[in-house]
């Protein structure tokens, strides 16, 4: 039986809006919330496990909503039918596709992840803006990177924002998080090479450096750049050469040069 929802009082409507604004609930509850057709399709192919597929009638077409269920592997998410005024009023986005899903979230461990023999990483320390982490990962997923790690991060993965602009590559990604200590000794471990984005005297030309053996390309904030710890501790500080008046690069293009000239040293082909 499908549930329905006409009410903007209904608990689930504010469970939903919690979910949205809210990164304590979302951290509490472990479920976190994805709107569109294609965010909810990445997610279930990356093993994500859906509660709910929330969807609205006069919005969404019929042959949506089963291709998605028919895509799902594990036990069927609950239907919950909305109206077009309670669909307005839980939609994060101005432009709609009529179709939410309540999602559990994942664990985000270094200990779960599994490198290849050769791997490329990037790490990113002290991420905040949604934005830049969402073009981030979708670099990573356009690269097909083995990992992105977040380090010391300032917001969880899970906010609408970052999902939206990564367009669900934050579910086609490998991904963890943790301390800089904690990444710095992954990285000791697994004998991988540290190659640091930075302003700073140490820094070499970034394209004469051999991405070719275990790397890791790691950039910081462009407010504040890279915590010494990073520097201090890099096979290489790497920078990109400037010509005009600034200094610097968003982050998410300065990380998306340096991860392609390493694609390109392994020999990368569309």
């Amino acid at each position: 039986m499908i549930k329905e929802i006409s009410s903007l009082q209904n608990d689930l409507v504010k469970e939903i809006i919690q979910l949205q604004e809210k990164s304590r609930a979302r951290k509490q509850k472990g479920l976190f919330v994805i709107e569109g057709h294609r965010e909810i399709s990445l997610a279930i192919e990356g093993a994500y496990k859906v509660h709910k597929l929330l969807f609205c009638e006069e919005i969404i077409g019929k042959n949506v909503l089963e291709e998605l269920l028919l895509s799902y592997s594990g036990t069927p998410p609950e239907l919950v039918k909305l109206s077009f005024k309670v669909y307005q009023k839980v939609a994060h986005r101005k432009t709609t596709e009529g179709i939410i899903a309540i999602t559990a979230v994942k664990k985000q461990a270094l200990n779960d992840l599994i490198l290849s023999e050769n791997p490329l990483i990037l790490v990113a320390e002290a991420s905040e803006k949604p934005g830049n982490i969402g073009a981030l990962l979708r670099t990573a997923d356009a690269a097909h990177l083995d990992a992105v790690i977040i380090a010391n991060p300032k917001t969880d993965l899970y906010n609408p924002n970052i999902i939206r602009s990564s367009v669900g590559c934050v579910f086609t990604n490998q991904i963890a998080t943790g301390t800089t200590d904690e990444i710095l000794k992954l990285l000791a471990d697994k004998r991988i090479n540290i190659y640091t984005a930075a302003l700073d005297p140490r820094s070499i030309s970034y394209d004469t450096v051999d991405y070719t053996k275990p790397s890791a390309i790691v950039v910081g904030t462009e407010a504040t750049g890279l915590s010494e710890q990073w520097l201090e501790n890099a096979t290489e500080n790497v920078i990109i050469p400037m010509q005009g008046k600034i200094d610097s690069l968003n982050v998410s293009v300065s990380a998306a040069i340096l991860i392609f000239e390493a694609k390109r040293q392994r020999g990368f082909k569309s």
